[in-house]
C-alpha cells in the first residue's frame, strides 16, 4: 500500500534522514578512522593522514601486539575476568531476584528497602579495599568479580522480567506436583533467556572497559588485564620495550607506537564486536520486558 505523504511531512522526513545520517557519520568516522590507521604505516599516517593506497598499508602493528606477552597475557586474563564476572552476576541478580518476584514472599519489602539504600549509600573505597585485604583477595582473580558481582539495578530488572511471567505456569506446575526447584530450573529459567542474556551482556562489557579495580587491587603484572596494559600505552604513553627493537631511533620509535595504539583499540574491541550479534535477538526483548511491568 502507497503512502502519502503531505509537503510538510516530506519536509520533515528529509530533515530527519539528514540528521540521522549526520548522525550515523559522526559515530562512525573515529571507529573507522583508528580502523584504517592500525593498518597504515606510521609514516603515512604522520604525513599524509589517512590513505586507501594498499602499498601505504602495513600489519606491523598486529605483530607487535600479537608477538607481545604482555598483551596476549592480559588479553587472556581480561577474557576470564569479564566471564567469570558475567557469570558471577547472572547468578546473583537471578536467585536474588526470584524470590522478590513472589508474591506473599515474607520480608520481600525489607529486603527491597535494604537493597535500595546500597544504591544510593557505598561504603567508598577505602573500606572496601580493607574488606578486601582482610578477605585475602588482593592480587588474586576473586578481588575482580566478587566485590562488583552484586548489582542492585540487575536485581530489580530481573525481579521485573520474572514477575511478569504469567501466575498460570506456577499453578499449573504446582497441580502437577512441581517441586519450587522444578518450577524455577525446569520452567523459569527457560522462559528468561532474554533477560540472562541483557545481564551477562551488561556484566560483560562493563568488566571488559573497566580497569580501575584491577588497578587498585592487582600488583602482579601477570595478572593485569588487557585494560591495564592499554593503559599504560594509551595513557601513560608507555609501550612496553618489548614491542619495539632497540636499534630503532627515537623519532621512528614514536611513530610505531603511534601504529600500536591504534592496532591495541582495535583488538580490545573485537570481542564486543563479535558478542553483539549473538545476543541481539534477546538484548530489546530482556531490557524492554525486564524494564516495563
Amino acid at each position: 500500500m502507497d503512502i502519502h505523504y503531505s509537503p510538510r511531512d516530506r519536509v520533515l522526513l528529509v530533515i530527519t534522514y539528514v540528521l540521522l545520517a549526520l548522525l550515523v557519520l559522526i559515530v562512525l568516522f573515529p571507529l573507522l578512522y583508528v580502523l584504517l590507521a592500525s593498518f597504515l604505516n606510521p609514516n603515512v599516517l604522520l604525513t599524509k593522514g589517512l590513505s586507501l593506497n594498499a602499498s601505504d598499508w602495513s600489519i606491523t602493528g598486529y605483530e607487535k601486539i600479537l608477538g607481545n606477552a604482555a598483551m596476549l597475557k592480559g588479553f587472556l586474563n581480561a577474557i576470564l575476568y569479564s566471564t567469570g564476572f558475567a557469570l558471577a552476576t547472572v547468578v546473583v541478580s537471578v536467585f536474588a531476584a526470584y524470590p522478590l518476584s513472589i508474591e506473599g514472599f515474607v520480608g520481600k519489602k525489607l529486603f527491597m528497602i535494604f537493597f535500595l539504600i546500597t544504591m544510593f549509600i557505598s561504603g567508598g573505597l577505602i573500606p572496601t579495599y580493607l574488606v578486601v585485604k582482610d578477605l585475602n583477595m588482593l592480587n588474586s582473580i576473586w578481588a575482580i568479580i566478587l566485590p562488583g558481582a552484586v548489582s542492585v539495578y540487575n536485581i530489580i530488572l530481573a525481579r521485573t522480567y520474572f514477575a511478569g511471567i504469567p501466575k498460570e505456569l506456577n499453578q499449573a506446575a504446582q497441580i502437577d506436583g512441581a517441586t519450587d526447584q522444578r518450577l524455577f530450573f525446569q520452567i523459569i529459567l527457560p522462559l528468561s533467556k532474554p533477560i540472562i542474556f541483557v545481564l551477562a551482556l551488561y556484566a560483560f562489557v562493563g568488566q571488559w572497559n573497566s580497569y580501575f579495580d584491577a588497578m587498585i587491587y592487582l600488583d602482579n603484572k601477570q595478572l593485569f588485564p588487557l585494560q591495564l596494559v592499554l593503559r599504560s600505552i594509551l595513557i601513560q604513553n608507555q609501550v612496553d620495550p618489548g614491542m619495539i627493537s632497540d636499534i630503532l631511533a627515537q623519532a621512528e620509535l614514536k611513530k610505531l607506537s603511534e601504529m600500536i595504539k591504534y592496532s591495541s583499540i582495535v583488538v580490545s574491541s573485537l570481542p564486543l564486536i563479535i558478542m553483539y550479534p549473538f545476543f541481539q535477538k534477546y538484548f530489546e526483548k530482556g531490557v524492554m520486558v525486564g524494564s516495563i511491568k
